[in-house]
């Protein structure tokens, strides 16, 4: 049995305010789109029970997964997550059951920041399907970052999917542009480290032929950074086997504002995909 399986992914710009306001729009666009995988980036869970993938998520008929990245001591400086859960980092979700999740640090601590990946198995109708989220570092000159995060990211889904037979997908907020090395390696049109490996960049295959921007100056929460427009947020489908795996079509999501307000100062991505 084939479907056509939806995947929504979507950097959610932590609790920056209007915080409530734009969780309102978040969960409106989540209701209207109606995905069946979600990558979220940029949530905040606190040991005070404050738990922004819950807000978001609850009661819309999701099962859901959350790896924290870093968190923030008493003087602002970043450290690594402890196993209690809180932190800055990465949610998947699924309409269908979770299976088992697992995840881990990325490299980069080094360069002042903290960075994760997270991965589900989803016990789709069709088959199990290996979902995974990650957040690459943000600042224009971590190329040399992001190369190894992209790495450890490849390598951690090779070991998680095992033997699962559907293409595996990875979303998230890779803070690179497609033709940037790191995007390249994933997209298998460059070899680091002597590795290679391929996903299909859903924009690059289905995207039909416009810029696709995630970042970008028309949304006002962007333009306060001064930075160029870029299409920075991803969907990343394993190789097709035997047709499963093939999109059908992509495009951008929570593009629209309420009353002025966006629900963040990213633009989402969602992308139909056969399996």
């Amino acid at each position: 049995m084939e479907e056509v399986l939806s995947v929504l992914t979507f950097n959610c710009w932590n609790v920056s305010p209007p915080f409530e306001e734009r969780v309102a729009l978040t969960r409106a666009g989540i209701e209207e789109l109606q995905p069946d995988l979600i990558g979220l980036q940029e949530i905040v869970v606190r040991s005070d029970g404050f738990d922004q993938g819950r807000l978001i998520l609850q009661d819309l008929g999701y099962q859901w997964a959350f790896a924290p990245a870093f968190w923030w001591d008493e003087h602002g400086n970043v450290r690594p997550p402890g196993d209690d859960g809180i932190g800055f980092g990465n949610v998947v979700a699924s309409r269908y059951p979770i299976l088992r999740t697992e995840s881990a640090r990325l490299p980069g601590w080094e360069s002042g920041e903290g960075r994760s990946i997270v991965a589900a198995l989803v016990d789709a109708p069709y088959g199990p399907v290996v979902f995974a989220c990650t957040h690459l570092n943000w600042k224009f000159h971590h190329g040399y970052v992001r190369e190894a995060q992209a790495i450890a990211a490849w390598e951690f889904i090779q070991r998680f999917a095992g033997d699962v037979f559907l293409p595996p997908i990875l979303v998230g907020d890779l803070n690179a542009d497609p033709d940037s090395t790191e995007v390249r390696f994933l997209c298998g049109l460059h070899a680091l480290e002597s590795q290679s490996c391929y996903f299909q960049d859903v924009w690059r295959v289905a995207g039909g032929g416009s810029a696709g921007m995630t970042w970008d100056n028309r949304n006002p929460f962007a333009a306060t950074a001064c930075e160029p427009d870029r299409r920075i947020d991803y969907i990343l489908v394993g190789l097709a086997r035997e047709g499963r795996g093939q999109i059908e079509d992509v495009r951008l999501a929570m593009t629209e504002a309420r009353n002025g307000i966006y629900p963040s100062d990213h633009f989402g991505l969602i992308a139909y995909v056969r399996m």
